[in-house]
């Protein structure tokens, strides 16, 4: 699992939930950019899911979900984001993303849209 965010407390907030609270074991990777994002989701076919932060530095969620689908075309990504307005989910399910999810994030926010995508693929 892929986790692209570039505030380091929402990433560890993340990786909190999936690791512990949902007893996921699995190996979750940093991305805190959408090039590294990208890069990540070339060089390692192990990756499964992504939660893509749209608001990052270098290359936009929205840029890096693009390429990532133009890649892998099959790998699920998660929006996420502190903008929820419906301009933003739009945008992002017209850029590929396969679900979208509002910070802050909760528990049980979080675990329907992986159950949601966990039962798709």
């Amino acid at each position: 699992m892929l986790i692209a965010e570039d505030e380091e407390v929402n990433y560890i907030y993340l990786e909190t939930l999936i690791k512990e609270l949902f007893e996921l074991n699995c190996e979750i990777i940093h991305a805190k950019n959408g090039k590294e994002a990208v890069e990540v989701c070339k060089e390692n076919s192990a990756i499964n899911l992504v939660l893509m932060d749209l608001k990052m530095p270098v290359m936009n969620g929205y840029e890096a979900t693009r390429r990532i689908k133009e890649l892998r075309p099959n790998l699920p990504i998660i929006a996420q984001t502190s903008y929820s307005r419906n301009e933003e989910k739009e945008k992002a399910i017209f850029e590929g993303c396969d679900g979208f999810i509002s910070k802050p994030i909760s528990l049980e926010t979080l675990k329907m849209a992986l159950d949601k995508l966990l039962v798709l693929n």
